[in-house]
């Protein structure tokens, strides 16, 4: 029976999407999260705002010179388990975003009588900004526990990051984003999977899958990176900075001497000064900061989901 043939069936579809959504989106997340911990860690440095130049503080001290570098820093100095700081609100994320995105993606396309690649990125906008204004939060948490540095930050929980930021921000610090959504991954998951499958490259099977993940991957890493620096350069900054605090700016970026205690509370304005801040005094290069670890990670990530997603769908 079509899946457009009869309420029932139709609901059936649907909250199939959302459950299997949020499950493979949470398997994946925990397979490479290590590598989301080193990307957030090079998309926070560096930094060097209009004013704090003029009032004489040094730029933010660049920790990490890459990847590697990262992967081997983060626990020689901090422990293997912060490479995994932050994965509790990144799985409590997973279960409303993954679900949600994923679920809503399928579910808007299931209405419009022919598939186009525009009418799938349309779909995949909509319930990208739905999905991240609902879990917003929880992205936060997860931003501000990864870019936490130092030894006593790996013992704050999700709870405690969660009351600092209402302490000291109220409700608007928990929905401090960059206020942009890209529609990359599932358009260009499905259009490649189409396209296998209709040049008789490839049948719609485990090798498509792999395949067609991976050109999403990429897709994703190029068109969403330099929205995801800004993204997490907000989410990372802080209204009231404390000495001492694991959630202070001299935890976010470590090692920048006693100055950074004389620090605005506010790096950028919002999400238009950030960018502007952050082509002048870093050049376009910085908005690829972390993309290596964000295409490696996004790689396996949706390896993961979709292979995941996909055998899920065939167990009915």
């Amino acid at each position: 029976m079509s899946p457009r043939s009869g309420g029932g069936v139709y609901r059936e579809v649907s909250w199939r999407h959302f459950i299997y959504g949020g499950a493979a989106s949470c398997l994946a997340e925990c397979g490479t999260f290590p590598l989301d911990t080193t990307k957030t860690r090079l998309q926070i440095q560096g930094q060097q705002p209009t004013h704090l130049v003029s009032s004489g503080v040094s730029p933010i001290r660049s920790n990490y010179s890459g990847m590697l570098d990262a992967l081997v820093k983060i626990p020689r100095e901090e422990g293997y388990l912060a490479l995994y700081r932050g994965i509790s609100p990144a799985i409590l994320r997973q279960s409303v975003y993954g679900s949600l995105k994923f679920g809503a993606y399928y579910a808007l396309k299931r209405l419009i009588p022919q598939e186009q690649i525009y009418s799938n990125v349309a779909c995949a906008v909509v319930a990208g900004m739905a999905s991240s204004a609902l879990a917003n939060p929880t992205d936060v948490l997860k931003v501000r526990m990864q870019a936490a540095a130092g030894p006593t930050s790996s013992h704050t929980t999700i709870f405690q990051a969660f009351r600092k930021i209402y302490k000291f921000e109220g409700v608007k610090g928990l929905w401090r984003r960059a206020g942009v959504i890209a529609g990359v991954e599932l358009p260009v998951y499905d259009a490649t999977k189409r396209y296998f499958i209709d040049q008789k490259i490839l049948e719609d099977s485990f090798p498509n899958h792999l395949a067609s993940s991976f050109v999403a991957s990429l897709a994703a890493a190029i068109g969403s990176t330099p929205l995801d620096v800004i993204r997490t350069r907000m989410m990372s900054q802080k209204v009231h900075p404390r000495p001492g605090d694991s959630f202070g700016r001299s935890c976010a970026f470590p090692n920048s001497g006693d100055k950074e205690m004389l620090r605005p509370s506010h790096i950028y304005r919002g999400s238009w000064d950030c960018l502007m801040v952050t082509l002048r005094h870093e050049g376009v290069t910085a908005l690829y900061r972390g993309f290596i670890p964000a295409w490696f990670r996004m790689g396996p990530w949706n390896v993961i989901f979709f292979t995941t997603y996909e055998q899920l769908l065939r167990l009915d």
